[in-house]
C-alpha cells in the first residue's frame, strides 16, 4: 500500500511541477506567446513550428490546447491553423518527454535551490517568475526518479504481473488501458513513462507497451475535449480535431504494428528506450502524415460541432475566457477587450438619443432597453471575472490595469444608466406635453452630442493604447466641450430673455441635458487621469476642481 501511494504522489508531483512551469512561463511570456499563437497564420506550416515551439516552453500540450481553444473561441484564430498548431503541440510534448528522461539528476536540486531564492526575494517580478519555472522544472525531474523508483517494487508484485499478463497485444485493449492511465494521472508522460519502467521490468511485452503509448496520447486528446465544456462551439472543434487525429493515428498503425515491433526488437536499445523512442518517432510521423488533411478536418469538426444561435436576448461576454484566469496578461487583455464591446453598446445608445432628439423617435425603444440590460449584463461579466483573478501574484503594472478596467467598466455602466434616463426626459417632453427644442436649441444640443461621441471614442482609445500624448488631447478636448456647454448654456438665457417661447417651454429640460452631458463627459474622459505620470498630477487637480466649480 505504501508503495502504491509513493507511485501516487511521484505523479502528483509530476503534474504540479508541469503546473508551475506552464504559470511561470504564461506570466512573463504569456503576451509574447498569445502573439507567436495568434497571429494569422496563413501557413500551417508555421502553425506547425509553432505549436512545437509553445509546447517545449510551457512543458504542456494543454496549455497550449487552452491558448488555441481560446483564441479560437474568441475569433482570433481560423480552424485550420489551430488544427495545425494542436499538431505540432503533439510533436512538442513528445519531444520534451524524450529530453526530460535523459539522466538529469544532478540538475534538479540545483534547479529547485536557484529556484526558491530568486522567486522567494523577487516575487513579483519577470527574475521571481522564472525562479517558479526553475523550481518547476526541478521537480518534474524529481518526479521522473520517484516514478521509476516507485514503480520498480510494483512491477515485481504477483498481483500486477496477473492484472498485466491479461493484455496480450491486443492493440485496441491496451489502446484503452493507455488512454485511461493518461486521464487518471491527468498526465500522458506520466501515463508513458509508466509504460516505459513496466516494458524494462518486463511485465509487459513490447506491443503492448506500444499499444498504451498509443492510449496515452488518445487519453489526452480526452482530458482537452473534457476540458472545453465551457468553450462555445468554436473552441471545442479545436479539441475535437485534435482528439479525432490521435484517434486516426490508431487505426493508421494497426496495419503496420507487426512489422514495426520486429524492427523496434531488432535495435540496440534497452525497453524503456525503445518505448520512449517509439512514443517520439509515432507523434512526429502522425502530425507530419496528417498535417495536410486540417482543412478537411476543420470542415469536419465543423459539422459535427455546429454554431449555435443565441437565443436569449441578453448580451453574452464573447472574451471571458475563464482558463486564462491564471495568466494574468492574458485575462487582463480579455477584460479589456470586452469593456471595450461595452464602449460600443454606448455609442450606439448615444446614436439613438440624436434620434430622439431631432424626433426621429417618439419613444425610448425596446432597442435601446436591451442595450442597456446588455451593458449591465457584460458590466456584471467583467467584474465577476476580474474578481476571480489572484491579485497577490499581479505585478505592479498588472494591477495598475485590473484597476483602470474596473473603473473604466463601472463608468460606462453608469453611463448606460445616465442615456436612459435622458432618454426617457425627452420622451415625456415630447409625448406628454407636446414641447419640442427651438431649431438653435437642437442644434447646440446637436452640436455638444456630437463632441460627447468624438471624446468616447478617443477615450477608448486611449484605455487601450494607454498614449501620454493621447490622453493629453483627451483633456484638452475635456476642456473645450466644458466651455462648449457653458456657451450654450449662456446662448439659452439670452433667448429666455428675448422670450422665444420653443426655449420657454423647455428651458429646464434644455439645462438638465446640458449638465447630464458634462456628466457623461467626465465619465468618458476618465481614462485619461491613469495614463499620465505623476508630474502631471498637479494640473490634473487643477482641472477636477474647474469641473467641481463650474458644476450646476
Amino acid at each position: 500500500m505504501l508503495t502504491l501511494l509513493n507511485l501516487l504522489s511521484a505523479v502528483a508531483l509530476l503534474i504540479w511541477g508541469t503546473h508551475i512551469v506552464r504559470t511561470g512561463i504564461l506570466r512573463v511570456y504569456g503576451s509574447n506567446l498569445r502573439h507567436v499563437i495568434g497571429q494569422n497564420m496563413s501557413r500551417r506550416w508555421l502553425a506547425f513550428i509553432a505549436g512545437i515551439m509553445v509546447t517545449a516552453m510551457v512543458q504542456s500540450s494543454n496549455a497550449t490546447a487552452m491558448l488555441v481553444t481560446s483564441f479560437v473561441g474568441q475569433g482570433l484564430m481560423a480552424l485550420t491553423p489551430a488544427l495545425a498548431t494542436m499538431l505540432g503541440a503533439d510533436v512538442g510534448t513528445a519531444l520534451m518527454a524524450r529530453v526530460l528522461t535523459l539522466d538529469l539528476s544532478w540538475l534538479s536540486p540545483l534547479l529547485i535551490f536557484l529556484g526558491v531564492i530568486f522567486f522567494l526575494s523577487r516575487k513579483q517580478t519577470r527574475v521571481g517568475q522564472m525562479g517558479r519555472v526553475g523550481i518547476g522544472l526541478g521537480l518534474i525531474i524529481l518526479a521522473l526518479q520517484l516514478i521509476v523508483e516507485a514503480a520498480a517494487p510494483i512491477t515485481h508484485a504477483q498481483g500486477v504481473k496477473v492484472i498485466f499478463a491479461s493484455l496480450t497485444g491486443d492493440i485496441l485493449l491496451d489502446a484503452l488501458v493507455g488512454a485511461l492511465f493518461a486521464m487518471i494521472s491527468y498526465s500522458s508522460l506520466a501515463a508513458v513513462l509508466l509504460t516505459a519502467t513496466l516494458a524494462g521490468a518486463a511485465v509487459i511485452s513490447l506491443p503492448v507497451a506500444i499499444g498504451l503509448v498509443i492510449g496515452a496520447n488518445i487519453g489526452s486528446g480526452v482530458l482537452a475535449f473534457l476540458s472545453t465544456s465551457m468553450q462555445n462551439s468554436a473552441g471545442r472543434q479545436v479539441a475535437l480535431g485534435s482528439l479525432l487525429y490521435k484517434l486516426i493515428g490508431l487505426v493508421l498503425i494497426i496495419p503496420v504494428l507487426d512489422p514495426l515491433v520486429g524492427w523496434l526488437d531488432g535495435l540496440d536499445f534497452s525497453p524503456q528506450e525503445t518505448v520512449i523512442g517509439f512514443h517520439l518517432l509515432y507523434n512526429t510521423v502522425r502530425c507530419l502524415v496528417l498535417l495536410p488533411s486540417v482543412g478537411p478536418m476543420a470542415k469536419l469538426c465543423a459539422w459535427l460541432l455546429p454554431e449555435r444561435p443565441e437565443t436569449n436576448g441578453t448580451a453574452k461576454p464573447r472574451h471571458l475566457d475563464p482558463t486564462a484566469l491564471a495568466t494574468p496578461s492574458l485575462a487582463l487583455a480579455n477584460a479589456a477587450r470586452e469593456t471595450l464591446r461595452i464602449g460600443d453598446l454606448i455609442e450606439n445608445m448615444l446614436e439613438a438619443m440624436l434620434d430622439v432628439l431631432r424626433g426621429a423617435q417618439t419613444a425610448v425603444t425596446q432597442d435601446v432597453r436591451r442595450m442597456s440590460d446588455d451593458v449591465e449584463a457584460l458590466c456584471s461579466a467583467i467584474k465577476l471575472y476580474m474578481a476571480q483573478m489572484p491579485r497577490e501574484d499581479l505585478s505592479e503594472q498588472d494591477s495598475r490595469r485590473w484597476a483602470e478596467i474596473i473603473e473604466l467598466a463601472i463608468n460606462l455602466k453608469l453611463a448606460s444608466d445616465l442615456i436612459e434616463r435622458m432618454l426617457r426626459k425627452v420622451q415625456q417632453q415630447k409625448t406628454s406635453q407636446r414641447r419640442s427644442f427651438s431649431d438653435v436649441g437642437l442644434e447646440e444640443l446637436a452640436g455638444l452630442h456630437s463632441h460627447l461621441i468624438a471624446n468616447l471614442r478617443l477615450g477608448l482609445s486611449v484605455f487601450l493604447s494607454a498614449d501620454r500624448e493621447s490622453a493629453r488631447q483627451l483633456l484638452r478636448e475635456k476642456r473645450r466641450f466644458r466651455a462648449q456647454e457653458r456657451r450654450m448654456a449662456h446662448a439659452h438665457v439670452s433667448r429666455l430673455q428675448r422670450k422665444v417661447v420653443q426655449s420657454l417651454e423647455t428651458s429646464s429640460l434644455h439645462l438638465e441635458l446640458i449638465a447630464d452631458m458634462r456628466r457623461l463627459n467626465s465619465l468618458f474622459c476618465g481614462s485619461a487621469y491613469v495614463v499620465l505620470e505623476t508630474a502631471e498630477i498637479g494640473a490634473l487637480a487643477v482641472d477636477e476642481i474647474s469641473d467641481i466649480t463650474h458644476s450646476p
